[in-house]
């Protein structure tokens, strides 16, 4: 009994022997590239977690500055943000904050160039609106009309539809085309919620063209509550 055993012991650690010589180097490569695989990820996770810490310090850093009013600082900060850290959160959100306080301090090239590397550079599809809308802004504002409205042209994010027809009318009417700038105001109207505040802004633009706007009716519902009004009053 015992010598059969040795011999199916030995049949089966030659089979094994076998199998690992044909594919003992390719198990073997598959675990180190998957543990380098795996190395490589704990790496890439503490890396990211590194730049994240150090981008949020220098975040901080320019907001000091954007409180303290300091112009210079403020685009010393985001120059150093934007180079060391650009993917992160912190660099494009620092393009925004900069550009207001360097556009406040009435540093408008300043200011437009880092309103164009947020647009350029953003992850976010939320910055690079925002970045066109404010670009557009002061581009219309230096009547270079034209680019404003290239610039309004990339806000294609539809949460930012309404407040880039807003902006389109806003350039139109400054070109002197106010019924071009009445069909994007009415638009923008139609697009905002009731409750938003800012839609009784784009209503005052609308009356100073003489145009007092009206929701659009849904043909249901209309219908709907004609019949209720029709059942209530034979009621």
């Amino acid at each position: 009994m015992a010598s059969s055993l040795d011999l199916q012991e030995q049949e089966q650690l030659d089979t094994l022997k076998a199998f690992w010589k044909q594919y003992g180097n390719l198990i073997t490569w598959v675990l180190i590239i998957g543990l380098a695989g795996l190395a490589g990820w704990n790496g890439w996770q503490q890396w990211q977690r590194s730049q994240a810490t150090s981008a949020g310090a220098m975040f901080d850093e320019l907001d000091r500055a954007v409180q303290a009013a300091d112009a210079d600082r403020v685009a010393k900060v985001f120059g150093d943000l934007k180079a060391q850290y650009p993917r992160t959160v912190f660099a494009q959100q620092a393009g925004l904050f900069a550009a207001r306080a360097l556009y406040d301090k009435s540093k408008v090239d300043e200011a437009v160039e880092a309103l164009k590397w947020v647009a350029d550079n953003a992850t976010e599809d939320e910055y690079k609106a925002i970045a066109h809308l404010r670009l557009a802004a002061i581009q219309a504002e230096r009547k270079q009309y034209d680019e404003a409205l290239k610039s309004v042209a990339l806000v294609t994010q539809p949460t930012f539809a309404a407040l880039a027809d807003d902006r389109r009318g806003d350039i139109l009417l400054a070109q002197g085309k106010p019924d071009e700038a009445r069909v994007a105001f009415e638009a923008a109207w139609q697009a905002m919620p009731e409750t938003l505040e800012y839609r009784q802004l784009v209503e005052a633009k609308l009356n100073t063209l003489g145009v007092q706007p009206k929701a659009k009716v849904v043909p249901g519902a209309a219908s709907g509550a004609a019949s209720a009004a029709a059942s209530g009053a034979s009621a």
